[in-house]
């Protein structure tokens, strides 16, 4: 990042964007998450510090330890699937876009993963142009 800003600013643009995210580290250990109280994928905080296997269904673990493999060993860089889940007060079925994105440092060493999830049942229905303050 360009520049340096604050805790407080960077807690705010992380609860602001249209993203849930969550950290994993080096250690497929689970280091932090935002939107806590409207995410998608819900968790209990006691999460934090356990290992990630522990936090998918098990028809889809197999498949997030072959991801973060493949990000260790340096063959993948991220991973991008959607599913259809039913949200919100109606339960309607929504469009949700997960994204992994293996997080390493300037000499390409893994850090860990980041996951990133969202509802883009909105952007699917863009057409055409709006443009700034129309």
């Amino acid at each position: 990042m360009i520049g340096k800003i604050s805790q407080e600013v960077l807690d705010a643009i992380l609860e602001t964007i249209p993203l849930e995210i969550s950290v994993v580290d080096c250690n497929d250990k689970v280091l932090a998450w935002n939107k806590h109280k409207t995410r998608i994928f819900k968790r209990p905080e006691a999460v934090i510090g356990k290992d990630v296997h522990d936090c998918h269904p098990n028809k889809s673990v197999h498949k997030v330890e072959k991801i973060i493999s493949e990000m260790k060993a340096g063959t993948r860089d991220k991973a991008r699937f959607w599913i259809d889940l039913p949200l919100g007060k109606e339960e309607e079925m929504e469009k949700v876009m997960i994204e992994y994105y293996a997080l390493r440092n300037n000499e390409g060493t893994y850090l860990g993963v980041l996951e990133a999830s969202q509802n883009i049942s909105e952007i699917q229905k863009l057409e055409g142009n709006k443009r700034l303050l129309d």
